[in-house]
């Protein structure tokens, strides 16, 4: 590589065969599965309880990001959304971020099988997305999640 990699980094030759790899390497290098309970309204309605799943990868530099983007959507047809952060005297962070939906598609797409190499913390945070589980048609809180259950704590009883 290259000095200052991050920032001079463009397009990639990559085999669309291998380019689930790659992505998931992107991931355990720069990105992250991010996963948590929106309680933000709460107050309101105790039905207004959400979990949140986004998928994650942030460079400075705008080519790989816009690369990457396009790639994935060609591939895995998730369009994902591209935000800057900009700071006086700092470089630009572009984020290329997927929500839940398309999340979950691209980590089936990714972590294809069971025994690839891979960041272990971060393939155990998306265990639970990689497979549905069934229907939770009477949840106490939050919108249906019509065709997933993620862990015995969604089930009614």
């Amino acid at each position: 590589m290259t000095p200052a990699k991050s920032l001079n980094l463009s397009p990639l030759h990559i085999p669309d065969e291998y380019f689930a790899d790659f992505f998931r390497g992107c991931i355990d290098g720069d990105g992250s599965i991010l996963v948590y309970t929106d309680r933000y309204h709460a107050d309101t309605c105790d039905r207004y309880i959400y979990e949140r799943l986004y998928l994650s990868i942030v460079s400075a530099s705008y080519a790989f990001i816009d690369w990457l983007q396009t790639t994935v959507y060609r591939l895995t047809h998730a369009e994902g959304s591209m935000t800057v952060r900009t700071r006086a005297g700092a470089h630009s962070a572009w984020t290329l971020r997927y929500s839940k939906t398309e999340s979950i598609r691209l980590l089936k797409w990714m972590y294809y099988a069971p025994d690839l190499p891979c960041l272990e913390r971060k393939r155990a945070t998306a265990e639970k997305f990689l497979a549905p589980l069934g229907h939770a048609a009477n949840r106490r809180a939050g919108r249906p999640r019509v065709g997933w259950i993620y862990n015995g704590t969604d089930q009614d009883t």
